[in-house]
């Protein structure tokens, strides 16, 4: 019998969706950092259209930026793995 959140078996696909929350939200939560510190950075008075040079500046800050993330997290990812791995009875 089946109950009111599915069949026992659904524990995979619920761990799958947690999965993809969780990642959405550390997306949008970056998405947000990176607004927050470039906006500040490149646009100090803030008015109904942004200059060519607050664009240009937007758009360098925000690959510089993600730039700086994915080092961060390649380098933090072979870390944990470093420390996994020097366990032991891992």
């Amino acid at each position: 019998m089946s109950s009111l959140f599915g069949s026992g078996g659904a524990a995979p696909d619920m761990n799958a969706r947690k999965e993809q929350m969780k990642q959405q939200i550390q997306q949008e939560q970056l998405i947000n950092k990176i607004n927050e510190n470039c906006y500040e950075k490149c646009v100090p008075k803030p008015s109904s259209a942004l200059s060519s040079s607050e664009e240009q500046c937007l758009s360098r800050c925000m690959t510089l930026y993600m730039a700086a993330f994915d080092q961060v997290s390649k380098s933090y990812v072979a870390r944990v793995s470093k420390e996994r791995s020097g366990l032991p009875g891992v």
